[in-house]
């Protein structure tokens, strides 16, 4: 996983009078926090935040960080982040300190590839979970767990118990999990009678 770099302030003063002000001038407030330290409030200007997430990595890119005091060259990963509803714009966000030789449990995004078998011959291809939640050491999360659903029939399905992963990737979702099944074909309409 490639590792990208913010930079960060800290943030003196809390409350959502302050939050709304900092958000009037283009700037996300946000906390990092981990095993051994105390939450710490920062803030980071909303466009650097916006790429840092965007493209290769996306909310599972390891971030070094720059700036912020004792934070300076702590590694973190985005752990949670509010949106607003409407305008999509970050509202909040926390960053999650970690360290490179010890595992952390993240979401990933599971992503069809090819055309299902089921679906040539009229069946309707349901995917049922859209992320999986997996442990793993930092430098080992993937961007997406393929799911190959090119031999897949009418009335079947991929279970999670069925993934090929990666060495050092271990699935917390429960083995019986449905990633997608294939659904039969629709009934066609009887011909009106005449």
């Amino acid at each position: 996983m490639e590792q990208k770099t913010m930079s960060i302030e800290l943030r003196e003063k809390n409350g959502k009078g302050v939050a709304r002000k900092l958000r009037a001038q283009d700037v996300v407030p946000g906390v990092v926090y981990g095993k051994g330290i105390e939450p710490v409030s920062v803030k980071v200007a909303a466009k650097d935040l916006a790429a840092t997430i965007a493209g290769e990595g996306g909310l599972n890119s390891l971030i070094t960080l720059s700036g912020g005091g004792s934070l300076n060259g702590n590694i973190v990963i985005v752990a949670d982040m509010q949106r607003n509803p409407l305008k999509g714009d970050i509202l909040h966000v926390d960053f999650h300190r970690i360290s490179l030789d010890e595992k952390v449990k993240v979401h990933v995004p599971v992503v069809m590839v090819g055309t299902a078998a089921g679906v040539k011959e009229g069946g309707m291809l349901d995917v049922v979970t859209y992320s999986l939640d997996v442990e793993c050491l930092p430098t080992a999360i993937p961007e997406a767990i393929n799911v190959d659903v090119t031999n897949l029939a009418i009335g079947h399905s991929i279970h999670v118990s069925e993934l090929v992963l990666p060495a050092g990737i271990k699935v917390l979702n429960d083995p019986e999990t449905p990633i997608v099944s294939i659904h039969g074909k629709a009934k066609e309409e009887a011909p009106a009678a005449e």
